[in-house]
């Protein structure tokens, strides 16, 4: 299934309908008098969050969804039949902007959330509604309003416990496939990684979800590579993972790289909590991991945890620090009957 998080969509909710003209005739009935019925609204656009699903892929082979339209009203004072309103089922975590792609409609953050995006036009009255003692043959009716048209962009934010950073091939995806049974793409070059990846991880008999975006680049709050497309699947976070490659040479810089784009890309990203980890110290000696590390805590004056996704030395201490920084209330608690062993039909 294709990745995609971001579409436009065409709405239209329906127009109501037109009252009717109307006169009762009927054989010994002298003074039968209007009898046109109301008509009916038009169907509303409603969007709502649902179970099962993480991504807007539905949306690229249908972007158009209009609402049916209101019945006219009709004789014998028969109002007519409303439209069916249209919902459109989007993934947790979707936001509804405006055709400016700037002016936030909604947040759908929770599951069985709805929001109303275009009210049906109400149904016209019928001649039986203009009757009165001054005039008790009315042949007027009013025409339904018309409907609500609008231009909308859905834009998907996932919803994750943590959230990982890093230069292109710095790890991350090997990680996210050490820790919990996803299979992100894994391979020696960069960019490996096209769409964002979800895993669930366990520890101390707790779950949280894991995110694994694209690799940032300098430049990447500008548009340079596919990090900054993807950034704002980490905004939703608890706290992010910094995996520092201890292979690079140039630990330092690699780090600050990926703190000057997301500061430069703004809202909170920058203040969240961050675990930093130097990774891939399989293949350092014990000098040079010393050496390594105390250098990187010194520059960036935070503290730095050693890991290697490969061998899992040092996994689970990084995802001991990383729950201690989640909420109790997102944590969910492993059930005793559940093992770790890959899900097979």
């Amino acid at each position: 299934m294709k990745f995609l998080d971001l579409a436009k969509v065409y709405i239209r909710s329906g127009g109501g309908g037109g009252g009717c003209v109307s006169f009762r005739r009927e054989k010994y009935i002298e003074y039968g008098g209007p009898d046109g019925g109301d008509g009916g609204k038009g169907g509303y656009v409603w969007a709502e969050a649902v179970e099962g699903l993480n991504t807007l892929i539905d949306f690229r082979y249908q972007q158009h969804f209009f609402a049916k339209n209101g019945q006219p009203g009709m004789g014998n004072q028969r109002t007519g039949k409303d439209g069916d309103d249209i919902v459109l089922r989007v993934p947790v975590g979707t936001e509804i902007l405006d055709e400016d792609q700037e002016t936030l409609i909604a947040d759908l953050t929770e599951v069985g959330q709805r929001v109303l995006l275009a009210r049906g036009g109400n149904g016209g009255f019928g001649n039986l509604h203009f009757k009165s003692s001054t005039n008790q043959a009315p042949r007027r009716a009013n025409p339904g309003q018309p409907g609500v048209e609008r231009t909308l962009w859905l834009r998907l934010k996932l919803i994750a416990d943590v959230g990982l950073l890093g230069l292109p091939n710095a790890g991350k995806s090997t990680f996210l496939s050490a820790t919990s049974n996803a299979r992100p793409k894994i391979a020696d070059y960069p960019f490996t990684t096209l769409h964002p990846n979800l895993g669930v991880v366990g520890v101390d008999n707790v779950e949280f979800v894991v995110a694994d975006i694209p690799g940032l680049i300098e430049g990447a709050s500008e548009g340079r590579g596919l990090g900054d497309l993807f950034l704002g699947h980490v905004e939703r976070c608890a706290v992010l993972l910094h995996l520092v490659d201890g292979t690079s040479g140039t630990p330092i810089e690699d780090y600050q790289t990926i703190i000057h784009e997301i500061e430069a890309y703004g809202g909170f990203l920058a203040d969240k909590p961050r675990v930093t980890v130097l990774n891939k110290i399989d293949t350092l000696d014990d000098e040079e991991r010393s050496f390594i590390k105390e250098e990187l805590e010194a520059a960036t004056g935070t503290k730095v945890m050693l890991m290697s996704g490969v061998s899992k030395e040092g996994v689970t201490e990084v995802l001991r620090a990383l729950r201690q920084q989640i909420d109790d209330n997102r944590l969910r608690e492993k059930k005793s009957g559940e093992e770790d062993a890959p899900w097979q039909p």
